[in-house]
């Protein structure tokens, strides 16, 4: 039987429909590949008054750009985005702090947050017009397996088989994908939670991201289009279940004294909920007519917000390197042309998860001599113009080996 003896059968699979696999998926729908792209959870449609998530990223202007080349963005802005133009940083142990200013850099912003919901909505309704695009929903992969000559095997949850050429799993940091490929993942536990919530303040959020850095973990504070933040604070396990079981004006108190009351009062809290932090780097970004992209190929402590913007990269990349093998008469799931892609994002990958660990380590650690150290090293950061705008540069996505699909019109 050939790989396109019937209906069932697709040139590529894509498990896992969240941002990141929306994103590939849309980033080659004008293909003519035969696309399914399977996504577990049922779809709900964006209310404008709806209640934000309690999940955002923070989408910087790499991933903006991916998200108007694929005809998402426009949708995302009629829903709801917020941009932010200054971010603020400082140490809770001592004198070190440091501003980023968009202005600094000619700028109009430093970057947008954005539910992720909200993405994963405009990305999957975009990507359905694509007619080469079929999403399968709900659907989810139980097991996968390799074709005797080439490809895969993907049985899903409610029974169906499907054949493909290429599988990706851009299906999490838990990815069934990557399990049953045999990919092992290194990496630690931080031994901390995030604790998430929607809080209102008394003073405005100046479209300003906030971050505090406190021994226990940081503190965020994000700027949401109602005029509240979203809070991601990093805390050891007890705390946060502690913090989590708080009656609301206990935590009220508690949140405003861990933020020094930069933004005032706390005067209104949303749901609040935590997940566990950790470190985790596939060993293995490909294997013959498979892929990994995104959480399932590498996970990265959220003190940055860099986790999804790598994870849009990794797909534009994978795009990128799929439909030159087109163009090239060359075959697009073999894995000298794979390589191409894992030689790409690795190394960029593992340069950002060890930036991120040693921050989180650096400023985690209470030592007098490395909490003098780290208060000297964010102010001399904050007083050399050329090395901040460096850093900001590259976490806006403006700089490095970026993806045609994520770079500025010429």
């Amino acid at each position: 039987m050939t790989m396109n003896s019937t209906d069932l059968d697709y040139d590529l699979i894509i498990a896992g429909g969240g941002m990141v696999g929306a994103a590939l998926a849309g980033a080659l729908g004008a293909s003519d590949l035969r696309i399914a792209l399977l996504e577990g959870a049922a779809l709900e449609h964006i209310r404008p008054d709806a209640e934000p998530d309690l999940r955002v990223s923070a989408i910087n202007r790499a991933s903006q750009r991916l998200f108007a080349a694929l005809g998402a963005w426009e949708a995302m802005c009629a829903w709801r985005v917020s941009p932010f133009r200054d971010m603020r940083v400082w140490d809770a142990t001592g004198f070190g702090q440091i501003h980023f200013d968009s202005a600094s850099i000619g700028e109009p912003l430093l970057g947008w947050i954005i539910e992720n919901r909200v993405v994963q909505t405009a990305l999957l309704e975009q990507t359905a017009r694509w007619p080469a695009v079929e999403l399968l929903c709900p659907a989810a992969l139980e097991r996968a397996e390799p074709l005797p000559h080439q490809g895969w095997r993907v049985h899903l949850q409610d029974g169906r088989c499907f054949t493909t050429r290429l599988l990706v799993g851009a299906d999490g940091a838990m990815s069934r994908v990557r399990q049953q490929a045999g990919i092992d993942t290194s990496g630690w536990g931080y031994g901390q939670k995030a604790l998430v919530a929607n809080v209102r303040t008394a003073q405005p959020h100046q479209e300003t991201a906030w971050q505090r850095f406190m021994p226990s973990g940081p503190l965020a504070f994000l700027p949401l289009h109602d005029g509240r933040c979203s809070i991601v604070w990093s805390t050891t396990p007890a705390e946060a279940d502690a913090l989590l079981a708080m009656p609301e004006a206990d935590f009220a108190q508690a949140l405003a004294t861990a933020f020094d009351h930069r933004l005032g009062a706390i005067t209104g809290i949303g749901p609040r909920a935590a997940f566990p932090l950790r470190l985790q780097h596939a060993q293995a970004y490909v294997q013959p007519g498979l892929a990994l992209i995104g959480d399932a190929a590498h996970v990265v402590h959220p003190l940055a917000g860099q986790g999804v913007n790598l994870g849009l990269l990794d797909a534009a990349s994978l795009a990128e390197v799929i439909l030159d093998a087109l163009a090239a008469g060359q075959d697009f799931a073999s894995l000298a042309t794979l390589r191409r892609y894992e030689r790409w994002r690795k190394g960029n990958n593992l340069l950002m998860l060890g930036m991120m660990d040693g921050f989180k380590r650096l400023f985690g650690n209470s030592l007098p001599p490395l909490r003098l150290l780290r208060n000297l090293g964010l102010r001399l950061t904050d007083a050399a113009g050329p090395v901040k705008q460096a850093l900001i540069r590259r976490a806006m996505g403006l700089d490095g080996d970026l993806p045609r699909l994520t770079r500025a019109a010429c």
